[in-house]
């Protein structure tokens, strides 16, 4: 079930997506500090999702850390920019601001500049100080729901997190109640989930939750065989007051380049967390933590030819790429396999992609079916 799925709270976090998937270098400040563990009150874990699901908030702002160590192969060089790369194994620095469902912010700090990304009722703006560019689009008829998400490729916030975790929960999770915390100085409770299928590579999810707010203040994700997070998304500062109204306005600053877009309605309430199952070049094998994503190469392009990119694609010397990679081979065939902390990818070489959080021996076993 998901508890969080029909709730507009906190969904400020959904335009982070956009501007975390161009983000090219975080703010590093290390690991995020312990702190003594708080004496609370004992809470169920059926209490605490029932804290999630009734949680009201009407404002927040706050700071908020993300960090991962995904144990990836070294790919620098192959990937223009290594964007993907610094984002996969970096640390992440964001600004947040909520006031309601139709007042979100999100500031994305790097090293060499900043990137927001800006509702304020109909209007959504995204402006990267590096290039002194902006977009705009107006929202149609539907502006009084979330603003439309974007797919992402990691959870921006400890909500966001949260939100793709608790949707996960059916009779292939254990959940239970960890220990308390002290997060953001705010005393909390961790509630745990730990798959049961051997095959999922996902040890635990934690998610620390503020006591008397029932707000998500960090998301932990812990690979097996690991006692340190490969994942990590927390607030290291936040408050809960409503935002002044001048936080949700964009003036542009001089010489910058705005670009109106025109708003998908099609995409308008889609959540974040929906698998592509209608997306007839994917397929999804199998449930829960141990689905694995099926697609063809080149229906994957878009049925065009390998050497057909689209405009603004980074040039990628795929065969640099293929051979940094594992050659692997079975009665399913044979290919090149890309494994990390959580997730493990196979390229087959009858053009297949499959992926999903899960051992390689899973996706050799759906690539035999």
């Amino acid at each position: 079930m998901s508890v969080l799925r029909s709730r507009p709270v906190l969904r400020w976090l959904v335009p982070a997506t956009a501007a975390v998937a161009v983000i090219g270098g975080g703010a590093a400040i290390g690991t995020f500090a312990a702190e003594a563990e708080p004496s609370l009150p004992p809470r169920t874990a059926a209490q605490l999702l029932v804290d999630l699901q009734t949680s009201r908030l009407e404002g927040l702002s706050g700071t908020v850390v993300q960090r991962a160590d995904l144990g990836l192969p070294p790919l620098v060089g192959l990937v223009p920019g290594n964007d993907l790369t610094t984002l996969l194994t970096g640390t992440h620095t964001l600004r947040v601001w909520y006031s309601g469902p139709e007042r979100q912010r999100v500031a994305l700090l790097d090293t060499l500049g900043e990137q927001d990304v800006i509702r304020n009722g109909r209007d959504v703006w995204t402006w990267q100080s590096r290039s002194n560019t902006a977009s705009h689009r107006t929202l149609g008829a539907d502006a009084g729901k979330p603003a439309p998400e974007a797919d992402p490729s990691l959870p921006a916030t400890p909500q966001q997190a949260a939100d793709l975790a608790l949707g996960a929960i059916d009779p292939t999770t254990e959940v239970s109640v960890g220990r308390s915390a002290t997060v953001a100085g705010r005393d909390a409770y961790e509630l745990v989930l730990q798959p049961r299928d051997k095959d999922s590579l996902v040890h635990q999810l934690r998610i620390a939750i503020d006591a008397k707010q029932h707000v998500p203040l960090r998301f932990e994700v812990l690979a097996k065989g690991s006692d340190q997070p490969a994942f990590e998304v927390a607030f290291t500062q936040v408050d809960y007051q409503r935002p002044d109204a001048d936080q949700f306005t964009f003036n542009p600053p001089p010489g910058v380049t705005v670009t109106e877009e025109t708003a998908e309605p099609s995409a308008a309430g889609r959540p974040a967390h929906s698998a592509p199952a209608g997306d007839p070049q994917v397929k999804a094998v199998g449930a829960g933590w141990t689905t694995v994503l099926v697609a063809r190469l080149d229906e994957a392009t878009g049925g065009k030819p390998a050497g057909d990119k689209p405009a603004g694609a980074p040039d990628v010397d795929m065969s640099k790429l293929l051979g940094g990679l594992t050659a692997v081979s079975g009665d399913w065939g044979s290919g090149r396999l890309l494994s990390g902390k959580l997730f493990s990818v196979l390229l087959t070489d009858d053009g297949r992609v499959l992926a999903g959080a899960v051992t390689p021996e899973r996706l050799y076993q759906v690539a035999r079916g």
